[in-house]
């Protein structure tokens, strides 16, 4: 009997330290202060430059770098597609005069520095590169 419980606690916290680690890895969409709260669909079309603003304000979105592994989790958490079909999709939309696809910035601090200096500017970043004080706007 105490073997079993034993390994029901060893169980229980295993879980627990897995899931911190996935809350971690997760993506979280901050912005400046002056964007409020987005609902998934509104980023949806930000990201796809279906809309640029919010309630009469310009928003300005920025991604990570192409075939990082935060892009990649984005894409496929929030915009659910791939790096490939979303690169594919701003190339015609490019061609055909319908506006130009985010600016990609390197790192989760460039990205953050863009967001805090930027009035409506939105970038997404890994859970853990929160910092006190942001306006997460979004927690796909």
């Amino acid at each position: 009997m105490k073997l079993a419980s034993t390994l029901i606690a060893l169980c229980l916290c295993l879980f627990a330290l897995g899931s911190q680690a996935q809350d971690k890895d997760a993506v979280v969409l901050i912005a400046n202060p002056s964007v409020p709260h987005l609902d998934l669909a509104t980023v949806q079309r930000l990201y796809t430059g279906r809309a640029v603003e919010v309630g009469g304000n310009a928003v300005v979105v920025v991604n990570a770098a192409p075939g990082s592994p935060l892009r990649e989790r984005f894409m496929a958490t929030v915009l659910k597609q791939s790096d490939e079909q979303y690169i594919a999709y701003w190339t015609v939309r490019k061609h055909i005069g319908k506006g130009t696809p985010p600016v990609e910035l390197k790192s989760s601090a460039e990205i953050i520095a863009f967001v805090l200096g930027m009035p409506g500017g939105v970038g997404y970043i890994a859970a853990s590169d929160l910092r006190p004080g942001m306006n997460v706007v979004l927690r796909p």
